[in-house]
């Protein structure tokens, strides 16, 4: 039995999520690692956080992590 629209939409948006959290850190400098903190501002803030391009790193490996569980989902059914 395949798996309903809905469920995977749910199950595509889960893996996005948890993907998500595993790129965000990956290549981000802070203000205070390059000697760089306005008046204000958090030492500890991200100078150059590249959302757009991580976004769109995130959506390829969620497609190719969700097309192994269908992969994975047919094999078993």
């Amino acid at each position: 039995m395949p798996i309903q629209t809905p469920l995977a939409v749910a199950i595509f948006l889960t893996i996005w999520w948890i993907v998500l959290f595993a790129i965000l850190p990956l290549g981000v400098r802070s203000l205070h690692e390059d000697g760089e903190t306005p008046e204000g501002s958090d030492p500890g803030a991200p100078k150059a956080p590249m959302l757009i391009k991580k976004g769109l790193i995130t959506t390829g490996v969620s497609i190719v992590v969700f097309g192994a569980f269908l992969l994975i989902v047919k094999a078993m059914g």
